[in-house]
């Protein structure tokens, strides 16, 4: 008897997309069910509220929806240079070679360093340093806050957006290249003209994964970004993300109602993540097809 290897594959590529999909429902309705006394103490005020006070049984998420989407869209807009030109300078520049190695062999320990990692070094390291700036600006002290938060969370989301790229540069058509210099093009009117145009959904998708891996992070931004339950006033000022006051409260939450505030939390988290990516595959799929 005969297997047809194709279907077997396609099988389990099938198999393997449905068990994703029953996996991401089981998650959203069980942080959902986890949170539906909270959902029905709140009201649309979740939303809109300003104050987090278990001892009072009021929680506003608006500090910390408004913290996590500074963090990290100011993590990303830092990043963009940096894996931009990385992706540009591996992909194209130097594909071969000592030089090749090295910054390959970079990125991937930036990695794969751990988050608590970068936590402690912007702790013990860049916060004084942002402090010291600081003051020789005539700013509150503070060291920790949004900004030094973001700082963090670029170093760690560089090696995600530049790797992409860089693979996607890598894989832009020889032919395409060559005719260019054929017709006169310089190695700069190729990369701006041939390769960027060619490569930028593939660009935008490593940019997406990366605020991605931004908006999800704890332990580092936890440790940098100051814990303060408020509204944020300025770049520099502390302020708090979904995902640190899920890290920082929820081991002491003894009452059942400050424990579903928290899991609604956690399915606020869980929903912008949704939407942003939604958007994103959106705006992929609009740029893959004009490049079609």
């Amino acid at each position: 008897m005969k297997v047809n290897v194709d279907n077997v594959f396609k099988f389990f590529l099938k198999s393997s997309s449905m068990i994703i999909l029953i996996v991401l429902m089981i998650i959203f309705f069980t942080l959902l069910w986890d949170s539906k006394d909270a959902i029905m103490h709140n009201g649309l005020r979740f939303f809109t509220g300003t104050t987090w006070d278990p001892v009072r049984d009021e929680y506003g998420s608006l500090p910390f929806l408004a913290g996590t989407l500074f963090t990290s869209f100011t993590a990303l807009l830092m990043c963009l240079p940096f894996s931009f030109s990385i992706s540009i300078l591996m992909g194209e520049y130097f594909r071969h070679g000592y030089f090749s190695s090295i910054m390959n062999t970079t990125i991937e320990l930036l990695a794969g360093i751990p988050s608590i990692v970068y936590g402690f070094w912007g702790l013990f390291v860049f916060v004084p340093f942002i402090r010291e700036l600081q003051m020789k600006f005539n700013i509150l002290p503070y060291g920790v806050g949004i900004f030094t938060a973001s700082v963090i969370l670029c170093f760690m989301i560089i090696p995600y957006a530049a790797s992409i790229a860089r693979e996607v540069i890598n894989m832009v058509p020889t032919d395409l290249k060559e005719a260019a210099y054929s017709l006169g093009a310089t190695r700069l009117e190729v990369v701006r003209f041939i390769i960027i145009p060619h490569a930028m959904s593939g660009i935008f998708a490593g940019v997406l994964l990366a605020l991605g891996r931004a908006l999800g992070e704890t332990m580092a931004v936890t440790m940098v970004i100051g814990n303060n339950n408020v509204l944020p006033d300025s770049l520099f000022a502390p302020s708090n993300t979904m995902a640190s006051l899920i890290a920082n409260e929820f081991a002491e939450a003894v009452q059942s109602l400050h424990l579903s505030a928290l899991v609604q939390i956690g399915l606020l988290l869980f929903l912008v993540t949704m939407i942003i990516n939604i958007i994103g595959k959106m705006v992929l799929k609009k740029m893959s097809f004009q490049g079609c």
